[in-house]
């Protein structure tokens, strides 16, 4: 006996999901996962956001080794924009420095 994919992957085939970055909603099937910990292939107790297939276009595909915790250290999504982007600029110029980089 197979298991049909949908089962294997633990998705449902009416399900509706919302882009993360344009809040479209949309059919499962016609989007994209997006893991913010940069390993949507580990599946096991995980849950994923998703991408509308526009968006997941425009996304920069480039490793993201450190920016999650870059972006919760820096409280994106929880304080105002000005002060995020000061505390990321911060992080990111003491995480150049640290490691020899120019920002």
């Amino acid at each position: 006996m197979t298991t049909p994919a949908s089962t294997l992957w633990g998705g449902d085939a009416d399900e509706q999901v919302t882009c993360i970055a344009c809040g479209e909603t949309l059919d499962r099937e016609d989007a994209r996962e997006y893991d913010k910990h940069g390993d949507r292939w580990s599946r096991e107790g995980k849950t994923f956001e998703y991408l509308c297939k526009p968006c997941y276009r425009n996304c920069c595909h480039q490793t993201r080794d450190g920016l999650e915790e870059t972006l919760v250290a820096a409280d994106a999504g929880r304080t105002d924009r000005t002060t995020f982007l000061r505390q990321y600029h911060r992080l990111v110029n003491t995480d150049a420095e640290q490691s020899g980089k120019r920002t």
